[in-house]
């Protein structure tokens, strides 16, 4: 489940490093040369993560971070600025904003990508792309492949989104509305019960590794995956 990052930024020379750079790290990167643009492209579907310019034609960066943290829909979304403003006043005018973080150009690639998973860590763990072991699994998201003890494990990609999330926040009870915005995003045809579905599915994927009781039933709630200590 690649996590999509939208890039707000006019040069194109920048716009398609930066893009090329979040494609082989194993994202979804988004390109908008003005903010304008980028809120349409908001408005149809929400990033996981915005890298934004801080001078734009038109709308700045700092209006649009504000915007961004202005509408209850696009406030979390976690926001880097990136600017050739280098002023320490600029930085905190940046950060007093909403931004996340703060990069001045010129930048390193590879110390954006870093600080990308930092913030993904830590918001939305599932989307950073990086082998998760637990219970005696391994999952890579980048493979796209599960195993168990080297041999790999038959998984549908509904339930390999799902085992990804539950691996990524163990011990942690989620209602069925989270689990379904978390995995299906934002789609208003599916409804609660999808999720039982699913959960059914990966239980009877899981059997063959007896592993399939480390997915519980949290009562009036949802579910959650159980972490088994030194795993």
């Amino acid at each position: 489940m690649a996590a999509s990052i939208l890039i707000v930024e006019d040069e194109e020379s920048i716009l398609e490093l930066i893009a090329i750079n979040l494609h082989q790290a194993g994202f979804n990167p988004i390109r908008s040369l003005s903010a304008e643009f980028a809120e349409k492209i908001i408005q149809k579907n929400l990033p996981d993560l915005i890298i934004l310019d801080w001078m734009l034609p038109g709308m700045d960066g700092v209006e649009f971070a504000k915007r961004i943290r202005g509408s209850s829909t696009t406030r979390k979304i976690p926001i880097i600025m990136l600017t050739a403003k280098s002023e320490e006043d600029n930085k905190l005018k940046g950060l007093n904003i909403g931004a996340d973080d703060y990069m001045t150009k010129p930048f390193s690639p590879k110390e954006l990508i870093a600080r990308i998973k930092a913030i993904l860590r830590r918001n939305a763990p599932e989307l950073v792309n990086e082998p998760i072991n637990m219970n005696g699994l391994e999952l890579d998201p980048i493979k796209y492949v599960l195993t168990n003890n080297d041999k790999i494990i038959s998984i549908g990609p509904t339930e390999f989104k799902l085992l990804n999330f539950f691996m990524s926040n163990p011990n942690i009870a989620f209602s069925r509305n989270q689990i379904l915005d978390k995995v299906w995003g934002n789609k208003s045809d599916i409804d609660d019960r999808t999720v039982d579905v699913h959960i059914k599915r990966l239980r009877d994927t899981l059997k063959h590794t007896g592993q399939h009781s480390l997915i519980k039933t949290v009562r009036g709630l949802g579910y959650r995956l159980e972490k088994i200590e030194n795993s």
